[in-house]
């Protein structure tokens, strides 16, 4: 019995191309969202980047199209959710559809007992984390279904189905956003779109580094390796719907085949 990890793409002869699509990403400025952004435009796709900082955002636009590739920068606040709201009618404006998203924007919030955590920063877990993906998807989910082949990734963590004491914040949150996307699949079933959860694991990136201070980086998978288990999830190639990925097994399956 073949298992989910056998259904992923391989594209051994060459990158999957995108040409042709358009794409959305959150968090697009740094670590796994820059990564994927970056490998998605090489792959042909116009991305439409979302992040806070506008400087980031357009050294980024500049490798894109040192690549050859395209982009429109979103300088957005994820808490700002009427932008939210009206994100969807200005790609709709240009593009008449969106054909991939990727839900890669989060924060940590406290690691520290649950009862420690300060109501503001509770509150923003659940808003950039959770509301967020959801004022997204309401803003989008028209968009997504006129186009022939959606492919729609959220990035979660082990810590939603693996208590870790002090992680409770972060963990409630990822917890509530696989519901989300879970229910959200599952409404999706009769339609050519395909909704997935990528756990990349410990990553070489800025968040892992605050969370967990005295790792050494260099352990661990940097974020364009993360970006190239996400193309293959992001392709049309790949049909399972509502399927939740687990980078490291991923990984280890590409190592010791059967």
């Amino acid at each position: 019995m073949n298992s989910t990890l056998d259904n992923i793409p391989g594209f051994t002869d060459a990158a999957p191309r995108f040409d042709g699509r358009v794409a959305l990403i959150t968090g697009a400025s740094r670590g796994i969202g820059r990564a994927i952004s970056l490998a998605l435009a090489k792959g042909g796709a116009h991305t439409i980047l979302l992040a806070r900082t506008v400087g980031a955002l357009e050294e980024l636009d500049d490798e894109i199209n040192e690549v050859g590739g395209s982009a429109t920068l979103v300088p957005q606040d994820l808490k700002d959710f009427d932008a939210l709201d009206q994100l969807g009618a200005a790609i709709y404006q240009k593009w008449k559809r969106l054909d991939i998203f990727v839900g890669n924007a989060g924060v940590l919030g406290p690691i520290s007992p649950i009862g420690h955590i300060p109501p503001k920063d509770w509150q923003q877990l659940l808003d950039i984390n959770v509301t967020a993906n959801w004022r997204l998807i309401r803003s989008l989910d028209p968009l997504f279904r006129q186009s022939d082949a959606a492919r729609l990734l959220f990035l979660t963590s082990s810590v939603a189905r693996q208590s870790r004491a002090f992680w409770g914040g972060y963990a409630m949150s990822k917890a509530a956003l696989e519901t989300l996307v879970e229910t959200y699949a599952a409404e999706s079933e009769k339609t050519p779109m395909r909704v997935t959860l990528l756990n990349p694991g410990g990553t070489r990136t800025a968040m892992r580094a605050s969370a967990m201070p005295g790792e050494d980086p260099t352990t661990l998978p940097g974020p364009g390796e993360i970006a190239e288990l996400a193309m293959r999830l992001l392709h049309r190639e790949w049909q399972l719907n509502g399927a939740r990925i687990d980078f490291r097994e991923w990984r280890a399956a590409q190592a010791n085949p059967a």
